[in-house]
């Protein structure tokens, strides 16, 4: 019979060596907080219950976690010990096994959990401890072991003898034990040490005093145990994560020109043989069709690409570029852009809340805003959709096929009909009928022998 299986994330602590106003465990790791890697690793595995301890920014956490967790409060930073005995009125009366892991710990995997657990049940132990070996052991508690390798202690580094400093196995900070024997030896967890904390780590040894058996299940990776305690910590986890999210792509089909100058975050879902130029940072929940080609220093946050898109240099927030359109270089695609079906958008381009349909195309230095344009128009260059009066937002319609010349302001509201003209340099403020033109300036009068009124017409300079 499978054992009940919970898990307990440790997120109380404000994490002072951030020196931050955001609570350690809400950086954020490739788009996602570290708390919120955890919790998704950890809801992989299928744990029964799962409960979150918080203390610092409480209120904070709960929120970008949600409903996806049961929370327990630790008031008073007493220790992890204490810290998890906070959840003893949810889980302490049950049969099964508790995983315990710290909210900082962002790269640690679904699959080292589920192989911890395993492990765990395999050797009918009480405590099994995720260790690692560590290239540098420098500050971590090493894992002594016996002749047969069965665990004899934990040795926190200003404790080791030189013998002991010399090991490589390193405690992780992640644990699984037997749940009601967790409860019990926590209450005989004392703090009488330099901090006056209630330490975890004491567990093992009450339960080894005991009698019970204690294992420790080194994972193959160290780079998965990495906990992050400050910024250098942060940026350190932030390259490993990177290289994890960018290798997975490259082996689904993905084209990575330069991996280490590429930035993509953890949610975002890319196509087969589309190409990711270097500078490229593709940030939330952006999903990117196949045979796209993302060029350099393309920016995109929170959107869809279709199929077949091009970008250069440009920057796309919370909008959709369907399939064979493209843009830039250069140009913004703002919120709430719908970009059509084989829409050309060029250089140094604005669009915002704006429709555009198939086949459009609007080329160079034009800002189109709070506008529903048609298929098949032409956009000169310079066109401004002037959408505020200073007060309110108001919407242009653009109809098929018509055509907008260069340096035109189009004032909304007004709608231009379909195969209607703008002529170039026209200030619209009215409605343009089907199949019109509309020419909004002001006559050319040409003064003749004004050259000869300048004060220097006769200077060299002016010749």
């Amino acid at each position: 019979m499978t054992e009940s299986k919970f898990t307990i994330i440790l997120a109380a602590g404000k994490g002072t060596r951030m020196k931050s106003k955001l609570y350690k465990v809400l950086h954020k790791v490739c788009g996602k907080s570290m708390v919120d890697h955890v919790l998704t690793q950890v809801e992989q595995i299928h744990p029964d219950d799962i409960v979150t301890v918080v203390g610092h920014g409480a209120e904070a956490v709960e929120a970008a976690i949600g409903d996806r967790s049961q929370f327990v409060v630790q008031e008073d930073q007493l220790g992890t010990g204490h810290a998890v005995l906070q959840a003893e009125p949810l889980l302490g009366d049950k049969d099964g096994v508790t995983m315990i892991v710290s909210g900082d710990t962002p790269l640690l995997t679904a699959a080292t959990f589920d192989k911890l657990f395993a492990y765990h049940q395999d050797k009918g132990a009480k405590a099994t401890i995720l260790t690692a070996s560590a290239p540098d052991p420098t500050g971590y508690g090493r894992i002594v072991r016996g002749d047969l390798g069965t665990v004899q202690k934990i040795v926190e580094q200003k404790d080791a003898s030189t013998e002991e400093a010399q090991i490589h196995e390193i405690n992780t900070g992640v644990y699984c034990f037997d749940n009601k024997a967790l409860f019990s030896a926590l209450h005989e967890v004392k703090n009488d040490n330099a901090q006056g904390e209630y330490y975890l780590t004491d567990v093992i040894e009450i339960l080894k005093g005991r009698g019970a058996v204690i294992a420790a299940y080194k994972m193959a990776d160290f780079d998965e145990s990495q906990g992050v305690n400050d910024r250098v910590a942060l940026a350190s986890a932030t390259k490993v994560m990177r290289k994890r999210i960018n290798e997975a792509h490259m082996r689904d089909g993905v084209t990575i020109i330069d991996p280490e100058n590429t930035y993509i975050d953890v949610d975002v879902k890319i196509g087969s043989d589309t190409i990711i130029e270097p500078g490229v940072h593709l940030e939330g929940k952006t999903v990117i069709g196949e045979d796209c080609m993302i060029g350099s220093d393309t920016v995109i946050i929170d959107s869809t690409i279709e199929n077949g898109v091009t970008t250069r240099s440009s920057t796309i927030e919370s909008s959709i570029m369907r399939a064979g359109s493209d843009i830039g270089p250069n140009s913004h695609l703002r919120p709430q852009s719908d970009i059509g079906e084989g829409v050309h958008i060029g250089n140094f381009c604005e669009v915002k809340k704006a429709t555009i349909g198939k086949n459009t195309k609007i080329g160079h230095l034009t800002y189109v805003g709070d506008a529903t344009l048609g298929e098949d128009i032409n956009v000169g260059c310079g066109v401004v959709f002037v959408n505020y009066d200073g007060v309110k937002k108001w919407h242009t319609n653009v109809g098929d096929k018509a055509f907008i010349g260069s340096n035109s302001n189009i004032v909304a509201p007004v709608d231009v009909a379909d195969h209607s003209f703008i002529a170039a340099g026209s200030t619209v403020t009215k409605d343009v009928p089907f199949h019109a033109m509309a020419i909004a300036r002001q006559r050319q009068t040409n003064k003749e022998g004004f050259w000869d009124r300048l004060p220097l017409a006769d200077s060299k300079d002016w010749n």
